[in-house]
């Protein structure tokens, strides 16, 4: 419901100027209301009430909404890499520390590096944030780039488990899957 009520807030749909205020004390934002108006296909919308879960135990209402992020490598900041890397993982005997190693088969950020800038390094991005690396390198076939081997170092079980959390996301969005050998 929150989503839906976001969204009419930044819809061409949303006429109303008015606040409504609801049994819980919450009050809605102008714009979100029962009843708009689309100017595009004329029709009415109607929405039903806004409904919280009552928490047991507890009074207060937490009204937080969760943005989710799609998963992502950038090489350059703000700019997704297209090409899905070949990555393999190294890990102690003890746990305590591991090594991924992506390998990137002409990547996409060689052709939009002269427009966009530099490679700054190499970002893992998701829902909890970024994990970045500077031990980046190309590699050049006859004068032309080829491959990007960019190397993401663990050095703690927290670390690792961070990492992989990232890499179940990356690979769910990717089709990715692992291979033990």
């Amino acid at each position: 419901m929150a989503t839906l009520q976001f969204l009419a807030l930044s819809s061409p749909i949303s006429h109303c100027s008015h606040q409504q205020r609801f049994p819980s004390g919450l009050v809605s934002l102008p714009g979100v209301c029962r009843s708009v108006h689309s100017s595009f296909s004329g029709q009415s919308l109607q929405l039903p009430h806004l409904r919280w879960a009552s928490l047991r135990g507890s009074s207060q209402t937490s009204g937080v909404i969760k943005m989710m992020v799609r998963p992502s490598i950038q090489f350059i900041q703000g700019t997704d890499e297209q090409t899905i890397p070949d990555v393999r993982l190294t890990k102690s005997r003890d746990g305590t520390n591991g090594m991924a190693i992506f390998t990137f088969e002409q990547p996409s950020v060689f052709d939009s590096s002269s427009e966009l800038g530099d490679i700054t390094g190499f970002y893992m991005i998701d829902e909890e944030g970024v994990l970045q690396s500077v031990d980046v390198s190309a590699k050049f076939v006859n004068g032309k780039p080829a491959r990007i081997e960019a190397k993401y170092v663990m050095r703690s079980p927290r670390e690792w488990d961070r990492f992989m959390r990232f890499m179940e996301r990356y690979s769910n969005e990717n089709g990715l899957q692992f291979i033990k050998k």
